[in-house]
C-alpha cells in the first residue's frame, strides 16, 4: 500500500479520563491505546503513518514511540476537521488514500481495516466509514444513508433528535479518503458553536457535492466501543481479554477457569500449555509448549521454554529454559536465569542471578547477585549476603558444590567445585575445590571423602 498513509488522532485533550496521563497512552491489555491504530497501520502495510498530537501531550508520545512516525501538533484544540486537516499539509506529494483513526478505540479488528479499505478501493469512494449496525447509539454519532444505500450524514449523539434507545447504525471513527477530495472538502468545514469543526460534516459535504460516500458494517460491533473514562477502559479491557483467551485456547491452550487467567496483547503461548486459575501473564512475556503455570502465578517480561511448571509464583523479567520447575511461592526478580532441569521450590527468592543446569534450591533461599554452577544443592536458608551497604557483590558456587543449610555467603566469595559449607556456616573468604567450609566464621577444612 505504497500510495496510502495512516492518521491517527490522538489530539484530544481526554479531560474525562480525569488523568495527569495522556488518554492515548493509557494502557489495555499492557499496550497503550496509541499503539493499537498504529499497530494495525503496520499489518495492513501502511508504514507512512502520520500521528496528530498536541501540545500537551506531543512529548509523552515521542518518548513512548520514539522513531519511525511522524507527529503532527495541532497547537489549538479546534475539533477533528482541523486535527486532520494539519496531518493532510504534511502528506508526501505521492500519497493518494488516506486511512483514519482515533487513538482510543483499540478493538477495532485488522480484517474490519481490510474490507473497509477494499471497499473505498473497488466501489471507487471518496470517503468511506466503518460503521457498526443495530448498535445502541449512546454517545455514537449515528449514520444516515439515503434509499440508494449511500451515505448522507453522520449525526453526532448530542445533536441527534430522535428517539433514543433505539438501535442505530453507528459511526465507527475509521475512514478511508482519497486525498485530492480531502484536500478540497476539508476548508468546507464550518465551525460549530462551540469553535470547533468535525470530519463527520465531510460525509454532509460529500452527499451534497453527489460525491460517492459509502459506509461498511463490522462484524463485531464491539469494534465502535472508544474510551472516553475509566468506565469504558475497563468495559473495553475486559472485551478485549476475552478475546485474547479465546485466541489462545484456540491455539491450543488450555485454561480450566478463562475468566481468572489475565492475558497480555503482547504475550505468547505454546500448545498443550495448561494456564490454571487466578494466574496473570503480562508484557513480553512467551511461553513455552507443555508448560503448566498457576494457579495463582505472575509471570511478566519473561521467557518460560518448554515443559516448565511456575507454581504461585512470581516471575519478572527472568528466563527459564526447558524443564524448569518454580514453586510455589517462590520470586524471580529481573535479570535471572535459569537453565534446564533447575528447580526451585518453596520460597526461593532469586534476583540477577543465573542457576546452571540441574542445579536445585529446595526451600527458603536468597541467592542474589550469584553465579551457580550445574549440579549445585543448595540447601535450605542458604543467604547470598550480596550488598555490604554500600555496593553489590557477586557469590561464586561452582559445579556439584553443596551448600548446607543456613550458609550465609558473603560476598565477594567463591565455593569452588565440589565443595561443600555446613550447616549454619559463615563463609567470609573463598572455598577451594573440594573442601569443606564450617563455622562462624568458616574455618577451610578436608571433605570426608578426602580423608578416607
Amino acid at each position: 500500500m505504497d500510495n496510502w498513509a495512516g492518521v491517527v488522532m490522538a489530539a484530544g485533550q481526554g479531560a474525562r479520563m480525569k488523568s495527569r496521563t495522556p488518554k492515548a497512552l493509557h494502557r489495555v491489555c499492557g499496550k497503550e491505546l496509541i499503539r493499537y491504530p498504529v499497530d494495525l497501520l503496520r499489518q495492513l502495510g501502511i508504514d507512512n503513518i502520520l500521528v496528530v498530537v498536541s501540545p500537551a501531550n506531543a512529548g509523552a508520545i515521542k518518548d513512548a514511540f520514539g522513531p519511525g512516525l511522524e507527529y503532527v501538533v495541532q497547537s489549538q484544540p479546534l475539533g477533528t476537521a482541523d486535527a486532520l486537516e494539519q496531518a493532510v499539509s504534511h502528506l508526501d506529494a505521492g500519497v493518494e488514500r488516506l486511512l483514519v483513526q482515533g487513538a482510543d478505540a483499540p478493538l477495532v479488528r485488522l480484517d474490519s481495516l481490510r474490507r473497509l479499505a477494499d471497499c473505498h478501493l473497488s466501489q471507487m469512494q471518496q470517503m468511506t466509514i466503518l460503521t457498526g449496525a443495530d448498535v445502541v447509539a449512546h454517545d455514537l454519532g449515528r449514520v444516515l444513508r439515503d434509499e440508494h444505500g449511500r451515505v448522507t450524514a453522520i449525526v453526532e449523539a448530542a445533536d441527534w433528535n430522535g428517539q433514543a434507545g433505539v438501535p442505530a447504525e453507528v459511526n465507527g471513527g475509521v475512514y478511508c479518503f482519497d486525498a485530492s477530495w480531502l484536500k478540497e472538502c476539508l476548508p468546507c468545514v464550518e465551525e460549530s458553536p462551540q469553535g470547533e469543526s468535525y470530519l463527520t460534516a465531510l460525509a454532509v459535504i460529500g452527499a451534497s457535492r453527489g460525491d460517492n460516500i459509502g459506509g461498511v458494517a463490522a462484524r463485531d460491533a464491539t469494534e465502535m466501543l472508544g474510551i472516553n473514562n475509566r468506565l469504558q477502559l475497563a468495559q473495553v479491557e475486559s472485551i478485549l481479554r476475552q478475546r485474547i483467551r479465546e485466541h489462545w485456547m484456540l491455539a491450543g491452550v488450555t485454561m480450566q477457569d478463562p475468566a481468572t487467567v489475565y492475558i497480555d496483547a503482547g504475550v505468547t503461548i505454546g500448545q498443550d500449555t495448561v494456564i490454571l486459575p487466578n494466574t496473570m501473564l503480562l508484557g513480553a512475556t512467551a511461553i513455552g509448549e507443555e508448560c503448566e503455570v498457576g494457579p495463582n502465578s505472575v509471570v511478566q517480561d519473561s521467557t518460560v521454554g518448554d515443559r516448565c511448571r511456575v507454581t504461585a509464583s512470581v516471575l519478572e523479567g527472568s528466563t527459564l529454559e526447558e524443564d524448569v520447575g518454580v514453586g510455589p511461592f517462590s520470586h524471580l526478580r529481573p535479570d535471572s536465569y535459569l537453565e534446564s532441569g533447575v528447580h526451585l521450590g518453596n520460597y526461593v527468592e532469586v534476583k540477577n542471578s543465573r542457576l546452571a543446569s540441574g542445579a536445585v534450591s529446595g526451600h527458603f533461599s536468597y541467592l542474589g547477585d550469584a553465579s551457580i554452577g550445574s549440579d549445585v544443592n543448595i540447601g535450605a536458608g542458604t543467604i547470598t549476603c550480596n550488598y555490604d551497604g554500600v555496593d553489590k557483590h557477586r557469590t561464586v558456587i561452582e559445579a556439584g558444590a553443596f551448600i548446607g543449610c543456613d550458609t550465609l555467603l558473603v560476598a565477594p566469595v567463591t565455593v569452588g567445585e565440589q565443595a561443600a559449607t555446613g550447616a549454619g556456616s559463615v563463609v567470609t573468604r573463598d572455598v577451594p575445590r573440594g573442601k569443606l567450609a564450617v563455622g562462624i566464621p568458616a574455618r577451610i577444612r578436608r571433605r570426608r571423602e578426602e580423608s578416607n
